[in-house]
């Protein structure tokens, strides 16, 4: 994502989203990767595949036709992918196989728009409207230290907005839905993003938080760990297109946060599991990477890898056109794979990902061991030390302790540049990206500057260390 239409977000991530625009726009590619000396090179495409479905597949081929007949201007590919079947996919496919083409094989628009109307029903039409129960105009104590009245009153018209993004899914027939069915009501972005999003939650609750907001919020927790315990993931979204990738895992944060604010323990027991699981996600198979540090220290650290090497159903016109200059097969696999994990990254897309950064079929994401991705996933250690800690369960404490020491090292030892006073993102250097071990060297510290490189303050631990 990320996502302009997501209405009510902390200042920190608007100000980061600007300073990734500015990154992926204004530097040179003379500068792209000058801090790295052997940056890593594409590895043949390998790892793990979640297969589509044929609902997927054929709102595929509508988004492809749907651009032929129409042209690229205003065109929005996911429109397509988000719309439901009127009828079962045969009959659907059926008359789609059949729909009369012109000479050049497009078919007419009138005749496109006839298909849509009789088959598909519009997107968003499978979300009905909530009122959230615990919604009230001017929630007691409301932002209680803003003292300037104009501020207040623009505070209580974003607070007044949740009533406009409240949302239930309504999925009766799950095989016509790319709507992944929740249990409870949800948030939506607004705009065309009619779905739940896994690292924007984060910031909704926050704000929901702010609007004293807490059984809207709790549902929002319960609806990933639903997605967590039915898909092994929590999605990039809570579409069917969007179960191979993750995105960053802040769920651990969304919990102790609502835990510290309202003191249920019920909502930490049921979590915990989930946190468990994630954490195992994270740390296991293709996002777990073992690097030795100068003195031949092991270290383990994760790295962002979507388990798909498609173009992203989502946006496949535009995915199938930035790949069309590559000839290989194998090349273009590893470029889509490159693209949906950079989607996971949430930073889709920077600079930050590229070799080059006037080319983004150079994008090498898998090959980076990102600052941000490994302190969420400290941060997220942490959270369940507490959580573990409240509920009474001294061997997870334990546990999770230990793991926390041990990347707090890794990030000290792999990602730390003492010159800069920053951490940086590290790029597993050459063919040796493609291997189970790797060696540092300094070289591979990405030293052009973004706002990732800080995300690490954001853990007590560290900021303690740089007092």
């Amino acid at each position: 994502m990320p996502k302009s239409q997501t209405l009510i977000n902390p200042l920190i991530k608007f100000i980061s989203l600007f300073i990734i625009s500015f990154n992926s726009l204004s530097d040179s590619p003379s500068t792209a990767m000058s801090a790295i000396a052997n940056p890593s090179l594409p590895c043949p495409d390998s790892g793990p595949i979640r297969p589509s479905t044929p609902l997927i597949e054929f709102l595929e081929r509508v988004q492809s036709t749907a651009l032929a007949t129409f042209g690229d201007r205003d065109f929005d590919p996911k429109l397509y992918m988000d719309m439901s079947l009127k009828f079962d996919l045969g009959k659907a496919n059926w008359a789609f196989e059949r729909l009369p083409r012109l000479g050049s094989g497009v078919v007419p628009v009138r005749v496109f728009e006839g298909f849509v109307k009789e088959y598909l029903n519009e997107a968003g039409s499978d979300l009905a409207r909530h009122d959230p129960g615990d919604y009230v105009a001017v929630p007691e104590g409301f932002l209680s230290r803003v003292e300037r009245a104009e501020v207040r009153g623009w505070a209580l018209e974003v607070h007044s907005l949740w009533r406009n993004l409240s949302r239930r899914v309504a999925v009766e027939e799950p095989e016509l839905h790319t709507l992944l069915r929740l249990p409870e009501p949800v948030m939506v972005p607004g705009s065309r993003f009619r779905e739940v999003y896994y690292w924007d939650s984060y910031w909704v609750i926050r704000g929901l938080l702010a609007s004293k907001m807490y059984d809207t919020a709790k549902s929002i927790v319960y609806n990933l760990i639903y997605l967590m315990d039915t898909y092994g993931i929590i999605p990039n979204g809570a579409r069917a297109y969007y179960i191979n990738r993750s995105q960053p895992p802040l769920l651990s944060g969304m919990v102790l946060d609502l835990y510290n604010r309202t003191g249920d323990l019920a909502l930490v027991e049921k979590a915990l599991p989930a946190l468990l699981k994630e954490h195992n996600f994270w740390n296991s198979g293709i996002h777990k990477v073992v690097i030795a540090d100068a003195d031949g220290c092991k270290h383990s650290l994760n790295r962002y890898f979507a388990m798909w090497n498609e173009p992203r159903p989502e946006t496949s016109t535009i995915d199938i056109e930035s790949a069309s200059k590559i000839s290989n097969d194998s090349e273009k696999q590893h470029f889509y794979r490159e693209l949906a994990s950079a989607a996971e990254s949430g930073w889709d897309f920077s600079s930050r990902w590229m070799r080059n950064q006037s080319d983004i079929t150079t994008l090498a994401t898998t090959s980076i061991i990102p600052v941000d991705l490994n302190a969420y996933i400290l941060k997220m250690e942490l959270d369940i030390v507490s959580l573990a800690r409240a509920t009474g369960k001294k061997r997870v404490v334990e546990q999770f302790l230990e793991a926390s020491h041990q990347r707090e090292d890794a990030i000290k030892a792999i990602l730390w540049n003492d010159k800069m006073g920053q951490w940086l993102d590290y790029w597993l250097s050459g063919t040796n990206s493609c291997v189970e071990g790797h060696k540092w060297e300094a070289c591979n510290q990405n030293q052009n500057a973004f706002v990732s490189n800080f995300i690490p303050i954001w853990i007590k631990s560290f900021r303690t260390g740089l007092a």
